[in-house]
């Protein structure tokens, strides 16, 4: 639908992480009344809403993704159905029943539980701000083909984390700079390069707020399934551990991410 340029201006001052949800009810609203276009006078109704009867559009939780198939260059993984998969999750757990009994008052939405998806390690959606971020990765690593030498994979990677020489073997990865982004593999002509372990990278705790906090990543590349088992984990631990609807980095700073059970078999990089 159309928005007319004052409304377009006035969304752009709602808190990027209910964005979306607004921009969508307003839409819905401004459909229901026959209109045309979003004006501002379907924003200012919108906004009297939300700050009156905000618990009403809380769902518990918060799903946020980049761009996915729809036109992420720099995808990693073809997953179309993962982010399904993470909301059944969610919505399989009840958040919101759940924050309506540790929460003393109304729910607002920095309340839901957020869950950020990034396709690539540029991390559009924030995931390190969110209760749990989950970034692909693929882990570059040497195949069978022999190194030309041509450094092209050096010069594809911005994290300055491959060297490339005459007389080495093979090109040399350090580990502790990489992220995964499996651009240093597209670049290589001779498939000296190529990808080895493909999922996920998981990090959790992330928040703003009066207290802002970086989210702690955990060791390993989780597969999807692995991926998926983990964040019931977490939802497990959060819920286990929460005492008054507080979010998950503050669980984290109290009782420490050891408490999250384990994988049967936890991948590492």
């Amino acid at each position: 639908m159309r928005w007319t340029k004052s409304a377009e201006e006035a969304i752009a001052k709602v808190p990027f992480f209910v964005r979306k949800r607004v921009r969508k009810k307003i839409e819905a609203e401004a459909e229901a009344a026959a209109a045309t276009e979003v004006t501002l006078d379907h924003v200012h109704a919108a906004k009297q809403h939300f700050l009156k009867k905000m618990e009403e559009d809380v769902q518990g939780y918060r799903l946020e993704h980049c761009f996915g198939s729809g036109g992420c260059p720099n995808r990693i993984l073809d997953q179309n159905d993962f982010p399904q998969r993470i909301e059944e999750i969610l919505k399989k757990s009840d958040l919101k029943s759940f924050l309506e009994s540790k929460v003393n008052g109304p729910l607002k939405f920095h309340h839901e539980f957020g869950v950020s998806l990034a396709d690539c390690p540029n991390a559009c959606s924030r995931p390190q701000i969110a209760d749990v971020g989950i970034i692909a990765a693929a882990v570059p690593v040497v195949g069978a083909n022999d190194c030309t030498h041509c450094g092209l994979c050096a010069d594809a990677c911005q994290e300055k984390a491959i060297t490339v020489a005459e007389g080495m073997d093979a090109p040399v990865i350090d580990a502790t700079a990489c992220v995964f982004c499996g651009q240093c593999v597209k670049a290589c002509p001779n498939e000296t390069l190529v990808r080895g372990k493909e999922g996920f990278r998981i990090m959790i705790g992330g928040k703003l707020g009066r207290r802002p906090r970086l989210a702690t990543e955990l060791k390993g590349i989780f597969a999807p399934s692995e991926a998926l088992q983990l964040l019931e984990r977490i939802l497990d631990f959060y819920v286990s551990h929460n005492q008054q609807g507080e979010r998950l980095g503050e669980i984290v700073e109290r009782v420490g991410v050891e408490k999250i059970a384990p994988l049967d078999a936890a991948s590492t990089k």
